[in-house]
């Protein structure tokens, strides 16, 4: 089978405007949360977020059209651009029918659409914006890339909540695998920092509320956890076949080298405490790759922060490589970047390729307390040197979906 290689990467998100800025802050520990300033958050239990800071959508678009689009629509164009950018691949007429486009949202525009209800409301039906069904559905972005850019392949969006990202790899994996295409851009977008979004999730329970004291939260896998903190952001990947990257001389970063996706069949909202749906996802992905357990050298936690997910994951990890789990180290780079929803897997998907190229594995920061419930090596605090082959990538989501993505050092 042939490989499917990395040849681009961009991404828009609490800790940078661009990848290199973004793994810099990574390494070095930043933290991206901090007060609300989207909205008022004055009346809610939640006020604080991990917010792209110092985006402006005039970079990527002029401002006629950013008004058009709703702000996971311009996160995600800018980590499009970014990525087409750095992959070097030009779109023409000869060849804009072999590249697809998977660009997820686990929520779309939800800031637009409640915005949009509330001048129904008030101002009535006769001021709702012709632009609100664009700006809204979660495929904007994906149907957006292909007519900014002109490619004519499949252009499609996965709803698979927080595993939205890491499933739209996936499946742009397969149809590359299947021959249909020879590229696609692949990753998801997110901006769901918005007063409805942030109080339904409070609501659900999953939400730090350290409002004063946020320079420790959140906490994933530390016996203190309290919560995840709401991210927003864009990341997306160039995934080409080895054959048509040779081709055009492209610059290969590393390998999506397997793909595993399986459902909890359990819960709407709450993961199976014995994680095995977790593990099983772990499992096609290693056998997909064709690698065996001790070939795994980190190992980038879905790691929300929250009791359950942080103890069923440990679980998962444990039951899919038994006691080679322990020699694993293991982080959650959502202690810094805040939980991107949809959009989660496709940023820590870069951040893998950056482990396997730097050989520098990210940090769980916060981390003080150890759980017993939670016992892995979660690097805690400090970036750690350590040269690896292979990585792995989980994305959990609402809905008992589980994805998870293995990336390959490039050969």
């Amino acid at each position: 089978m042939e490989k499917i290689v990395i040849t681009g990467m961009g991404t828009v998100n609490p800790l940078g405007l661009n990848v290199s800025e973004s793994w810099s802050n990574i390494v070095n520990g930043v933290s991206g949360v901090g007060p609300i300033t989207l909205f008022d958050s004055s009346l809610h239990n939640v006020r604080i977020a991990a917010e792209v800071k110092n985006f402006k959508p005039e970079d990527y678009m002029d401002a006629r059209e950013a008004r058009r689009r709703d702000r996971f629509e311009q996160l995600g164009a800018a980590a499009i651009k970014q990525t087409l950018d750095d992959s070097g691949l030009e779109i023409t007429e000869a060849n804009a029918a072999r590249i697809g486009v998977v660009v997820s949202s686990a929520i779309g525009g939800l800031t637009s659409l409640v915005d949009a209800i509330l001048i129904n409301e008030k101002e009535g039906p006769r001021r709702v914006s012709p632009f609100l069904i664009p700006m809204m559905m979660a495929n904007g972005a994906a149907g957006l890339c292909a007519i900014d850019h002109g490619i004519k392949g499949p252009s499609l969006s996965v709803a698979s909540a927080c595993a939205s990202g890491a499933d739209g790899i996936g499946m742009a994996w397969m149809m590359l695998r299947a021959g249909m295409i020879d590229a696609a851009i692949a990753g998801a977008a997110e901006a769901t920092v918005c007063s409805v979004a942030v109080a339904a999730f409070d609501r659900v329970g999953a939400m730090s509320r350290r409002n004063e004291d946020y320079s420790m939260t959140p906490q994933p896998f530390d016996k203190n956890r309290d919560g995840l903190v709401m991210g927003e952001g864009a990341a997306t990947l160039m995934l080409e076949r080895e054959s048509f990257a040779k081709a055009r001389g492209a610059r290969i970063l590393a390998e999506i080298a397997g793909y595993g996706s399986t459902a909890d069949a359990f819960h709407i909202t709450a993961p199976h405490e014995n994680g095995a749906g977790g593990a099983a996802a772990i499992r096609l992905a290693l056998e997909t790759a064709g690698a065996a357990v001790d070939e795994v050298g980190y190992i980038n936690a879905h790691g929300t922060g929250t009791a359950l997910n942080d103890m069923s994951e440990t679980r998962a990890i444990k039951a899919a490589f038994g006691g080679q789990a322990y020699k694993i180290p293991v982080s959650s780079t959502k202690s810094m970047t805040g939980h991107i929803m949809g959009a989660t897997g496709a940023l820590e998907a870069i951040l893998c390729v950056q482990a396997v190229r730097e050989g520098i594995l990210p940090p769980t920061i916060h981390y003080e307390t150890p759980d017993p419930e939670c016992d892995l090596d979660y690097i805690p605090n400090k970036a750690r040197e350590k040269k690896i082959a292979l990585a792995i990538s989980n994305a959990f989501g609402f809905g008992c979906h589980n994805a998870v993505l293995a990336i390959r050092k490039y050969s």
